[in-house]
């Protein structure tokens, strides 16, 4: 297998994982943020690479896609963290849409840009209202606000796509209740 291929064998492989880890079902939210600079071992935001970015998404895609699971890809900090959507993803979440194009090398990012260039009616929103139900972070470019609260870590079986660390990670309801309460163990 090429570095290409394998890069989005884990990226599939990373994603599977998470959706039975999360439990997700069809119509949840998943958000992707990525750094293809670390991806390829570099400092974040100093070597873009949009062939590292079309196998990653790709890869999420391959896993998303069978689910009925939207994605959500991050832009970076240029475009304030915006996020690529579908436009009936925008509508069904009630998102803000903002104006603006994901570049490589500019602002957006290149993982940003391959969402924006192969979603069907691609729009860039806001802000998720933190209404993602899980998501991973491949290079360390920070996606917990877009999670529902209560964020909590999703452990799977590998720690890094290519030379880039990534975190895992879904929403689990509020306790509430005190001391007394019984919880659902299905939904810890």
């Amino acid at each position: 297998m090429s570095e290409k291929g394998d890069i989005r064998a884990l990226s599939f492989k990373a994603v599977n994982e998470i959706i039975k880890k999360a439990r997700l079902m069809p119509g949840m939210l998943f958000v992707v943020g990525c750094s293809t600079s670390e991806v390829t071992g570099h400092a974040i935001g100093t070597d873009t690479n949009m062939d590292v970015a079309e196998e990653i998404y790709k890869g999420i895609c391959d896993a998303l896609i069978p689910n009925e699971i939207y994605l959500a890809a991050q832009c970076c900090e240029h475009l304030n963290r915006a996020l690529v959507v579908e436009r009936n993803v925008m509508r069904e979440y009630r998102l803000e849409q903002v104006n603006a194009i994901p570049r490589p090398n500019h602002a957006g990012g290149a993982f940003a840009t391959a969402a924006y260039q192969n979603m069907s009616d691609p729009v860039l929103v806001e802000s998720l209202n933190a209404s993602a139900d899980a998501g991973i972070d491949i290079g360390q470019t920070l996606i917990g606000m877009h999670i529902h609260p209560v964020v909590v870590p999703v452990r799977i079986s590998f720690d890094k796509i290519g030379n880039a660390v990534i975190t895992c990670a879904r929403r689990r309801p509020k306790y509430v209740g005190g001391e007394r309460a019984v919880y659902d163990k299905e939904l810890m």
